[in-house]
């Protein structure tokens, strides 16, 4: 259990004030987030492929797919405070598997479920972003998943992120 309070309404826009400030050109950075996405799920294909051939050559291409992962998500996430290089890989790969289930819902007709499953993505993939620019902090993580605060890190997000802006 914390002994720190949660982030309070200020805070927390300070924090995005001064994440604006800091020069981060975000379009690069959320190209960026997608490739580590999708080498997370090249990881995953190449273990799956390999167990299920048992050749091993698959585990040898996992491998070198996981040394690029790590020099791409090393230039986004420092390995500093606790376990938040982890998180940040978890929290890009389960956007990328959300995103997967949600097309497939959707190509399914089950648009509800597509729609609620796209939501928890775009959610997610905030949650990454509010982690790699400081605007919260790794013990906020489970606060901001479990509830809303007074100004949303949607809301913060899509203020920050535009992959439009060149």
């Amino acid at each position: 259990m914390r002994n720190e309070k949660p982030m309070d309404f200020e805070e927390l826009r300070e924090r995005v004030a001064q994440a604006k400030l800091s020069g981060v050109d975000l379009s690069t950075e959320e190209d960026l987030s997608i490739a580590v996405m999708n080498l997370l799920s090249l990881e995953e294909h190449f273990f799956f492929t390999g167990a299920k051939t048992e050749k091993s050559e698959y585990y040898n291409l996992l491998n070198e797919t996981r040394e690029i992962r790590k020099v791409l998500l090393a230039r986004m996430i420092q390995k500093t405070e606790g376990e938040s290089w982890c998180i940040s890989k978890h929290l890009l790969a389960t956007v990328m598997r959300l995103m997967e289930v949600g097309t497939k819902l959707q190509s399914d007709d089950k648009r509800d479920l597509a729609q609620e499953t796209f939501g928890f993505a775009y959610k997610i993939y905030n949650i990454f972003f509010a982690l790699r620019l400081k605007i919260i902090k790794t013990p906020d993580v489970s606060d901001m998943i479990k509830k809303e605060k007074p100004m949303s890190l949607d809301d913060i997000m899509k203020n920050l992120v535009d992959c439009c802006k060149e």
